[in-house]
């Protein structure tokens, strides 16, 4: 009798290694080396409108992964998070304008200024959880709000603050074509750092924490340690995102990093999946869509019957803010794990197809 090949059926993995890997597989390796391939290629066939819906997904799910370690990975509540976004812009303008730094270099030091701006923050939040952390975060906000509208030398006041163009090597990226390129390549660094760093020995503390604090601290875990750094990874991303806002638009003003920004920070990672890198994306994804679409659907009510509506015609501004609680709502209810849970049921699915029960 002839000997039958034998593999192992469904996901099957024998050690620390193979569980804790970045890609199940090779296929979704190169599946993802490709897509970022493919990515490059997109200013040849996309116009300005879709390449600039790409920049803002890119520098918004850097925070958003930043508030997703804190919050998802973590166990941490922030309600705080749009106002260290504004702080990451508005500090690499200041360094850029007042001290002739260049850009590329003033990002990551905005960076650096927004993780000890946010440590400074998280060191009374590190001994407090709950209801209370999320106080002491949205004390956070507008105090920093407040400092915006204040610091003239910083935010420039009610003025706001102009931000130059990245250079590099004497080609400036000031179109949407060539500032792709560079939200790009800080996307994939940052989600790349993410993901490496949830695999460390710091990531696992993380998620100790989060799982159950008494248990980690009895393992040793240091748990006003690791969630002062969990602030003050979440405050570096803010920074980096705010960054690449402001030096993408050329133009910062503080009116645009108020509390519904923190809130839309919230329902990026909450739509995604909290502690979830690939859903933090997701999220992201949906959220800056979400507006778009909404704009489109009203467009065409206009045209029929519904668009002599007065509460359509006069509420087209509250709808749009109201979509957004509503989906959050709807997802907490009928989808708590996010997108990234539905992926995965639905990719489970056809991998054990017809066997998938």
């Amino acid at each position: 009798m002839s000997s039958l090949t034998m593999r192992p059926c469904g996901d099957f993995r024998t050690s620390y290694k193979q569980d804790n890997t970045i890609f199940e597989t090779s296929t979704i390796r190169w599946v993802a080396v490709l897509t970022v391939l493919l990515l490059c290629t997109a200013p040849l066939f996309l116009d300005g409108y879709y390449l600039t819906l790409c920049i803002q997904v890119s520098y918004l799910g850097i925070a958003a992964l930043g508030l997703n370690i804190l919050v998802g990975y973590t166990g941490q509540i922030s309600l705080g998070h749009g106002a260290f976004f504004g702080f990451g812009a508005f500090a690499s303008a200041w360094l850029n304008t007042s001290f002739n730094i260049p850009v590329f270099l003033s990002i990551p030091l905005a960076g650096f200024l927004t993780m000890a701006v946010g440590m400074m923050f998280g060191l009374p939040a590190a001994r407090i959880k709950g209801l209370y952390l999320a106080i002491a975060t949205l004390a956070s906000q507008f105090i920093i709000e407040d400092f915006f509208g204040r610091a003239e030398w910083f935010s420039g006041g009610p003025s706001g603050a102009s931000a130059e163009p990245l250079s590099l090597f004497g080609f400036v990226f000031d179109t949407d074509q060539s500032f792709y390129f560079v939200a790009l390549f800080a996307l994939v660094t940052m989600y790349v750092w993410g993901c490496n760093l949830m695999r460390s020995r710091d990531g696992r503390a993380f998620v100790a924490i989060r799982d159950h604090y008494l248990s980690a601290e009895i393992m040793g875990i240091k748990l006003n340690k690791y969630r002062l750094l969990s602030f003050g990874v979440s405050s570096f991303y803010a920074g980096i995102g705010g960054a690449l806002y402001a030096h993408y638009l050329g133009y910062v003003s503080a009116e645009g990093f108020t509390i519904f920004m923190s809130i839309q920070f919230l329902a990026m990672i909450i739509i995604g999946g909290l502690g979830s890198i690939k859903g933090t994306l997701m999220g992201v994804i949906f959220m800056v869509l979400l507006p778009e679409v909404l704009e489109s659907t009203v467009s065409v009510l206009k045209d029929t019957d519904w668009g002599n509506v007065p509460m359509i015609v006069d509420g087209l501004a509250y709808i749009k803010e109201m979509a957004i609680g509503l989906v959050i709502i709807g997802f907490l209810i009928f989808e708590p794990e996010g997108l990234a849970h539905r992926w995965a049921q639905i990719k489970n699915y056809w991998k054990f197809y017809p066997f998938s029960y």
